[in-house]
């Protein structure tokens, strides 16, 4: 508690005070508490047994005071919230932010950052494969101005890359880098790294020119920075998850093709929208190719190649789309895959429906079949965006 205002201070010793006060220099004078500099984001999923011990490797990282932790958990079903909120409720340096409805590591990452007062933040994953011991260096090098945004590299002279879960995967990362560096425009070693720190009111002042959308939530950050922000890497020895899900898949290159729809789309049409078009128009190829193996090749009746085509060509687009497009809110395991395309295919039924009726009927009368075609499926394409981004992939999901 902070001593009563006494009787009689002048106006001058009451400014002096609430300066004091504000700037933190009370608290660390007079009970040896460091103003909050830092804050660490963790997006969590499913990670309830990696909170505790890694609320205490920041501890033993950075001091007792000074920092706080923000865990940002997408309503994991292990209790890793409630986890969270058993710690904080005996220390004040850990928050918990449970997003409901909502879902994805860029997403969070965003969110946890603009709930901090701090003049600082980072964004390191929970699950121990990321090392607390850098952000003191990494704090450092961005508070004395020798580079706007700091980050943890496993491809610098010095890190590892072993906690990867296999040789195929850092192939891939090695991949989505180059290509990355070419987005960036920044000559970078680890480009998809999901462990940096920068100032607070830099991220505020891009917030709103994130997309949100993927896992790399860093190379959104360096695409849309104007002007470009200067980095500096420290070497990671990337270590094995100690427990929890992971957060990526074995497609880590796809980031890339968000953030190069977010850096020339993104001003025109939402980054999201654009990767269900494109999947959409590659659906319209498988479409015409099976359609045209059966009614064209084959001699079935126009109707039935078309329906055909249509429920080959929607299954496709529900894999892809759960590959690319939500691929940070992806459906996994055969059960919730199962689910999910029993949902697309019932949220899509009524575009079907349309798309073979209207098609048919166009046929019928004198429209060339591949024509027709075509007018089924754009008939259908806004109606599938819509409702499989509420039912299949957000907030209505099973």
């Amino acid at each position: 508690m902070f001593p009563p205002i006494a009787r009689g201070m002048d106006m001058t010793q009451h400014g002096d005070l609430q300066q004091a006060v504000e700037s933190g220099a009370y608290l660390a004078t007079h009970q040896g508490v460091a103003p909050l500099e830092l804050a660490i984001v963790l997006p969590t999923l499913n990670e309830k047994a990696n909170i505790a011990p890694m609320v205490q490797r920041l501890e033993d990282a950075l001091g007792p005071t000074g920092w706080e932790a923000v865990f940002v958990d997408d309503n994991s079903h292990d209790g890793t919230a409630e986890e969270a909120r058993r710690i904080a409720r005996s220390d004040p340096r850990i928050r918990v932010i449970q997003r409901i409805g909502r879902r994805g590591l860029a997403s969070a990452a965003i969110e946890g950052m603009c709930a901090t007062a701090a003049p600082f933040v980072a964004v390191m994953d929970a699950d121990h494969q990321h090392d607390p011991a850098l952000l003191k260096d990494m704090l450092e090098c961005v508070k004395s101005g020798e580079a706007e945004l700091a980050y943890a590299s496993r491809f610098a002279v010095g890190g590892t890359a072993e906690g990867l879960s296999s040789k195929g995967r850092e192939q891939g990362s090695r991949i989505a880098n180059a290509l990355a560096r070419k987005l960036t425009g920044t000559e970078l070693t680890d480009a998809m790294s999901g462990y940096f720190l920068l100032r607070t009111d830099q991220l505020r002042k891009q917030a709103g020119d994130l997309s949100g959308i993927g896992f790399k939530i860093m190379l959104d950050i360096l695409s849309t920075a104007r002007p470009q922000l200067t980095v500096k890497e420290f070497p990671l020895k990337f270590a094995e998850r100690l427990a929890g899900e992971s957060k990526l898949d074995h497609g880590v290159a796809l980031d890339f093709i968000a953030g190069l729809y977010e850096r020339y789309l993104g001003r025109f049409v939402p980054t999201r929208f654009a990767l269900f078009g494109t999947v959409g128009g590659l659906g319209v190829v498988v479409h015409m190719g099976v359609l045209a193996t059966l009614y064209a090749i084959l001699g079935s009746s126009f109707a039935l190649g078309q329906a055909v085509a249509t429920i080959v060509a929607m299954t496709f687009n529900f894999w892809l789309n759960n590959l690319l497009t939500y691929r940070d809110k992806k459906l996994s395991g055969p059960k919730e895959l199962f689910w999910g395309w029993l949902g697309f295919c019932a949220t899509c039924s009524v575009g079907a429906f349309a798309n073979v009726a209207v098609a048919t009927m166009l046929e019928a009368n004198g429209f060339h079949w591949a024509a027709s075609a075509m007018v089924g499926v754009l008939l259908a394409s806004v109606w599938n965006y819509a409702l499989s981004s509420k039912f299949v992939w957000g907030r209505f999901r099973r």
